[in-house]
């Protein structure tokens, strides 16, 4: 009977480790380490070219990846990352023409490195990830009640180029410090010096932030307000899929729009995203060598659509967006 129950509990112990060994990621870098947009410089002969490879999940958990370059989108196929080593297929299409290359390289320390391998010969690729902008940064349109009245004021929060947040609370009443700001796991604090003419008050924050929903409690001597905002401009927010039409036909392309209002169309940079009133408009400058290229925005936004024109000097493309819904955690784990 002893060793009878002596076997079960080490295959209870045995079974234990195998299921905590299967939960938790091994020491090897797994898909999720992959997540997210990689920023990787091309090297075409003497010409070097800007690049964003993306890489996501469906909602089967499979791992897709697409290429984003100045012009246009390209879904990869056979994408596969294995022990640090990174394999995918990029076709892609000009007008009647179809070129086919194959990437093979690895990710390691940080960066990605490898070969881009067609008939017409092989380009060195080289990148690393592309910051991440913390969840909490952008405007927040923040609401409380003091005695008998209502008050609606703005709180900005940007991050640094090392990641680091900053803060302003935008109040048409006083005059306002933002210190010690924090944002971890979904929880936000700081501290806000205000000052009334000749009057000086401290007060503190606590709160949490779900989404584009911020909760919390502003704390100081006068007791205690609760303080309910929405982030700015969220419907605008995120990823999109353009559809781009000129004369030569349709293209892919993306448009990601950060919490702080600057973006990027393809691989160029916008420094500033304008929204009113439904309407939507922005201005990007291409660089060719020595020469730039404007280019200009003009839309609007509604019902979930992007919709507008795209001017440059050679003429104007219609652009038709739809934004990019990630699948939940919970519709992936089904």
């Amino acid at each position: 009977m002893k060793t009878t129950r002596s076997v079960r509990i080490i295959l209870l112990i045995c079974l234990a480790t195998v299921t905590c060994a299967a939960a938790q990621p091994s020491g090897r870098p797994g898909p999720w380490r992959l997540f997210g947009d990689w920023q990787v410089k091309v090297q075409f002969g003497e010409r070097q070219m800007d690049a964003i490879i993306a890489f996501s999940r469906d909602s089967e958990s499979n791992l897709t990846a697409q290429w984003i370059g100045a012009w246009g989108v390209t879904d990869l196929k056979d994408v596969k990352f294995e022990e640090n080593k990174l394999s995918f297929v990029q076709t892609v299409q000009f007008r009647e023409n179809e070129f086919t290359s194959t990437f093979t390289g690895a990710i390691e320390e940080g960066k990605l490195t490898g070969t881009l391998s067609s008939d017409r010969g092989e380009s060195k690729v080289e990148g690393q990830r592309a910051p991440r902008i913390p969840r909490a940064v952008g405007d927040w349109e923040v609401k409380f009640r003091i005695g008998e009245r209502d008050v609606t004021t703005t709180l900005a929060l940007r991050a640094n180029k090392e990641g680091q947040l900053t803060g302003e609370w935008q109040s048409q009443w006083g005059e306002h410090k933002i210190t010690d700001l924090a944002y971890e796991r979904g929880n936000l604090t700081f501290k806000r010096n205000s000052k009334f003419q000749d009057r000086e008050m401290e007060s503190t924050f606590e709160g949490t932030l779900r989404g584009n929903e911020l909760s919390g409690v502003m704390k100081s001597e006068r007791g205690e307000i609760q303080v309910e905002g929405s982030r700015v401009n969220a419907a605008l927010i995120g990823t999109w899929n353009l559809e781009v039409v000129s004369e030569r036909g349709p293209r892919k392309q993306r448009l990601r729009v950060n919490p702080d209002m600057t973006g990027l169309y393809g691989t160029v940079p916008v420094k500033k995203v304008n929204v009113k009133d439904g309407k939507v408009d922005f201005l990007m400058v291409r660089q060719f060598g020595d020469q730039t290229m404007e280019m200009t925005f003009a839309g609007k936004l509604a019902e979930s659509k992007l919709t507008g024109e795209l001017t440059t000097s050679r003429g104007t493309r219609k652009i038709t967006g739809t934004k990019v819904v990630r699948p939940s955690r919970r519709r992936r784990n089904m």
